[in-house]
């Protein structure tokens, strides 16, 4: 699969690419930076040999701006808007990324803003440092609102309170306010970020391909009405239970020690030599 782009460094090793935005000064979602991730999640997508996405930045103050806000006001205003059953195109790129069968984390060293923001909370986790990472959703202050998923994705992350906190005010919530409110899964001092995340996109991508795949599958039914999401979790788990590598690594875990008690102490260790069987 190729990924060359002007805008984004695409590196890919053992199951993990590794994407690094770098778009000076601010890193703006431009439209050629769009059009270029656009292209880039069709690619990710289609491309059978990955497990996970590592989205990073080349500038170490900012992850991902706004959108554009000069083409913004070049959009055309002069007839009466209508509502429309289809999704944007930012909609559709942000559940490109929030439904494909690959794990998007991204790690979050600076400021992170806007769509942006929107499309970094349509990814499946997000690291930041302390004291740096900074999240602001800039739209109502401008006379707008978040229009690429962020009024109707913050909610379920963040709850209805802190998501109009959020996009209301206009103000910027720092690291520690967003690991506590679930934006961020967690943060680090800025010389252990990248380890930590270089670590657990390779564990994860270590593991069996069909059963990460199906797992983000059934998380994401959670969107569904509950029973719903529990029908087809019931479904999925029968369909991989059918798999060879599930076959092979439960026998494979009963033999390393799981089951017993000195085994089961050390649960994390035999999932670690799990990885890579398949």
């Amino acid at each position: 699969m190729a990924y060359d782009f002007k805008l984004l460094a695409v590196e890919c090793d053992d199951r993990v690419a590794t994407v690094t935005i770098d778009n000076p000064p601010a890193n703006i979602i431009t439209m050629e930076l769009l059009l270029e991730l656009d292209t880039l999640s069709s690619r990710l997508k289609a491309d059978p040999t990955l497990s996970v996405v590592l989205m990073r930045s080349a500038d170490p103050d900012f992850f991902l701006a706004h959108f554009d806000v000069a083409a913004i006001l070049d959009r055309p205003t002069g007839f009466e808007p209508q509502r429309d059953a289809q999704l944007k195109a930012f909609h559709v790129l942000c559940e490109r990324f929030r439904t494909m069968n690959k794990v998007i984390i991204a790690q979050i060293e600076g400021r992170v803003g806007g769509g942006g923001s929107e499309l970094s909370a349509s990814f499946d986790m997000r690291f930041g440092v302390r004291g740096k990472t900074k999240i602001n959703q800039m739209e109502v202050p401008l006379g707008i609102i978040p229009g690429g998923t962020g009024t109707q994705r913050m909610p379920r992350l963040l709850g209805r309170g802190r998501a109009l906190e959020l996009i209301l005010s206009g103000d910027d919530l720092d690291a520690e306010t967003a690991e506590r409110w679930g934006y961020l899964n967690r943060i680090f001092e800025p010389e252990e970020i990248g380890p930590f995340v270089s670590k657990l996109a390779k564990r994860i991508a270590s593991f069996p391909l069909p059963a990460v795949r199906q797992a983000k599958l059934a998380v994401n039914q959670a969107e569904r009405p509950w029973t719903e999401g529990l029908t087809e979790e019931a479904y999925l788990f029968e369909q991989l239970l059918r798999t060879n590598e599930a076959q092979r690594n439960m026998q494979r875990f009963l033999e390393i020690g799981g089951q017993t008690r000195n085994g089961e102490l050390r649960i994390n260790e035999l999932c670690a030599e799990l990885g890579y069987q398949s």
